[in-house]
């Protein structure tokens, strides 16, 4: 797989044309289609090939695609054949590299296919956010002035009372984050917020400032602005989300298993460079 998309820029398909006639036998992935100087081609390789093409490919027809993945691993097989080394451990440990990664894929794929289904996903979107459209409590948005201490926030709370712009005073007194933003912490649902901040604003109406709320931070003046209902998202809408998160817990959790069970044993990594993984001129030894 690795070898087709290294060498996809120089070995272009170059034969996309009509379909050869092939008979129309009963065909394994064992059928030859071709021989190269005594090397076989069969299907297996085609359908391994194809499989591996980028998305783009395959809206060309199966006809032309047959053809051209043929002419293709005829030139490479061509080029594999007057390699000078064949045997040499760069090529060893490459097939290697490349069989560890095909397997450990195919592993990967089996346990996620038997864990991960529709009523498997469906159950964690039921466990996540109940039911379809369901009530999934209120978000708030809000602006804050945070500052140092008790009677700066009271000293704030008069301005706005006499008029001040909210934002303004943000803007030029607030030591958070969100004061050059005229303090708006935008939307935020519930424990985004720590508890005493997040119980002032549940007290507050939309528009009002709060009295002064201390916390880790400081003291806050806050602002209202809006609150709005949070409904759960449709099923069709996360499921593939959700089935990812899925797919990589339970690989996650099956690597931790076999870890578990498994013989391993490592060298002594201090007595050995790191850096000896970019020295390519040991596979030539």
């Amino acid at each position: 797989m690795t070898f087709w998309k290294k060498t996809a820029s120089i070995l272009a398909i170059t034969a996309m044309m009509s379909s050869s006639s092939f008979a129309q036998e009963a065909t394994t992935a064992e059928t030859v289609v071709a021989t190269i100087n005594g090397t076989d081609i069969t299907v297996g390789h085609l359908i391994l090939a194809y499989d591996t093409l980028p998305e783009n490919y395959k809206s060309i027809s199966t006809e032309q695609l047959f053809e051209g993945l043929l002419e293709q691993m005829i030139q490479q097989t061509l080029l594999s054949q007057t390699a000078q080394n064949p045997d040499a451990p760069a090529v060893r440990y490459a097939l290697e590299n490349e069989k560890r990664l095909l397997l450990a894929g195919m592993a990967v794929g089996d346990v996620a296919t038997a864990a991960v289904t529709e009523d498997t996903v469906r159950a964690r979107y039921a466990e996540t956010y109940g039911a379809d459209g369901a009530d999934l409590g209120v978000e708030y948005s809000a602006a804050h002035i945070l500052l140092e201490t008790e009677d700066a926030a009271k000293d704030m709370i008069d301005r706005l009372s006499k008029g001040a712009d909210f934002t303004e005073l943000a803007k030029a007194h607030s030591t958070g984050p969100s004061g050059p933003n005229g303090g708006e912490l935008g939307w935020f649902g519930e424990g985004m917020m720590v508890a005493e901040f997040e119980n002032a604003v549940k007290a507050m109406k939309v528009g009002a400032v709060s009295a002064p709320v201390q916390t880790q931070f400081g003291w806050h003046v806050i602002k209202l602005n809006d609150t709005r209902p949070v409904k759960a998202p449709e099923f069709e809408s996360v499921q593939a989300e959700l089935a990812a998160d899925m797919q990589r817990e339970v690989v996650e959790n099956r690597i931790a298993e076999l870890q578990k069970s498994a013989t391993i044993t490592k060298v002594d990594l201090t007595k050995i460079d790191s850096a000896v993984i970019k020295d390519v001129s040991l596979l030539e030894q």
